[in-house]
């Protein structure tokens, strides 16, 4: 409803100036108020009844780490001449405009956030005018509303492989001998190999006979089967730590230009699905912190759109007991577990999986912290904290797990990886 904020106002002066005329007995001061009062009946008689309403709504661009977008709808009744908007976002300076009335419209809005997840983002307070700001409506709300903001997959080559590749087929050369591209050696042709695979200039070199000038034995070429991997992305989501130290005890709001350690470990995780699946591999995703199903292993374009979905909802809920027992893991499979290792559950699960046969590289995703606003107390607790992550992330090391900080050089530290040695002698 309008309130009559301007016009009250105005019709209480008119009557002061009409009263004041009637009493002292002066025509020519009640006749001044005469205009005003018409104007103010004429104005609340014909107001607009609702003024105008603001729907919030994201777009339905996909919005990823950077500029993200959303839109306003104004729909204002006849007779509103102007709406007051401000515009705000936790951790962003308010932002006002006047927005002529008269007919609907969509107004754009959009922020820079280094952040990913679900946030709540765009709350919008507005006033309607009419009249010459005679009328006012009363402060109204809308929003925020809660946007998805995905990671960036940034490309990654020469990926990490699990010790053994199980899969029947794929992109990578595995220790079984099979239909493929890469030699494993040459023997005697015998049942069951193919006609395709006979060597004849090893079969001419050796099998001649020099009296006859007749071949013997034929001799064929055996090439190690290709398959694919199996890759398992976990994602310890038990907490949420900033750059800043002095947030990490809860109670302030993280800013949304700064890297928590879960954007990180959503980026790493992305990049990392996202170069897999390129390659043909089966990509899964779990979550540490949560007790629930887990995205199973598969390929292709929708396995990436399911992997996303789900790690854009990654987040913390409270604080999850002690696992008896570890996340069950596809047999052969390559772990990568994105954690800050800030306590010891996270690096004891690590160790059960590489004790159990797994290939696991633990990304560090704890961002580069910042003590601007500690005291000497508070700094000396960091210093105990990092510390002790130090000697958890080398005593890891020690057992078989390859340590790797997510950062710009990534990319040169897997590839480190994926040249590595896997038992029995195939990389």
């Amino acid at each position: 409803m309008i309130l009559v904020s301007g016009a009250a106002a105005a019709a209480l002066v008119a009557v002061t100036v009409l009263a004041i005329g009637v009493a002292g007995g002066r025509p020519d001061v009640a006749v001044i108020a005469v205009p005003a009062l018409l104007t103010t009946l004429w104005a609340a008689l014909t107001r607009p009844r609702r003024g105008g309403v603001v729907t919030l709504q994201p777009t339905t661009e996909h919005s990823e780490t950077g500029q993200v977008r959303a839109q306003a709808r104004l729909d204002v009744d006849p007779g509103v001449e102007a709406v007051v908007l401000r515009v705000a976002s936790q951790g962003y300076r308010s932002q006002h405009a006047l927005v002529a009335g008269g007919s609907d419209r969509t107004i754009p809005l959009s922020l820079e956030t280094s952040r990913t997840g679900v946030h709540d983002m765009f709350r919008v307070d507005w006033m309607s005018e009419a009249f010459g700001a005679v009328l006012v409506t009363s402060p109204r709300k809308a929003g925020p509303v809660p946007i998805a903001v995905h990671p960036v997959a940034r490309p990654l080559k020469d990926m990490p492989l699990p010790f053994r590749l199980p899969g029947l087929t794929g992109n990578h050369t595995s220790r079984r001998v099979g239909e493929g591209y890469e030699t494993h050696d040459v023997h005697e042709f015998a049942p069951g190999d193919r006609l395709r695979r006979i060597d004849w200039r090893v079969s001419a070199r050796r099998a001649i006979d020099l009296s006859t000038g007749r071949l013997g034995t034929l001799y064929a070429r055996r090439t190690f089967a290709t398959a694919d991997a199996t890759v398992m992305i976990v994602v310890d989501s038990r907490d949420d730590v900033g750059e800043d130290v002095s947030a990490w005890a809860g109670g302030v709001d993280v800013r949304m230009d700064e890297t928590t350690s879960l954007d990180v470990a959503r980026e790493a995780a992305a990049a990392i699905a996202r170069a897999y699946l390129d390659l043909g591999d089966r990509v899964g995703l779990d979550d540490l912190g949560r007790r629930r199903r887990p995205v199973p292993p598969a390929a292709g374009r929708h396995q990436w759109e399911r992997i996303q979905q789900r790690l854009v909802r990654v987040a913390p809920e409270g604080w999850p007991d002690r696992r008896q027992r570890p996340p069950q893991l596809p047999s052969g499979a390559l772990v990568v577990l994105c954690s800050t290792f800030l306590d010891d559950e996270a690096a004891r699960i690590a160790r059960r999986w590489r004790a159990f046969g797994h290939r696991v590289i633990a990304v560090d995703t704890l961002p580069q912290v910042s003590t601007a606003f500690l005291n000497g107390f508070q700094e000396t607790a960091l210093r105990l904290v990092l510390l002790a992550r130090r000697q958890r992330l080398r005593a890891l090391g020690r057992t078989g797990v390859e340590i790797v900080a997510w950062s710009s050089s990534t990319a040169v530290e897997l590839h480190a990886l994926s040249r590595t040695r896997m038992p029995g002698g195939r990389r």
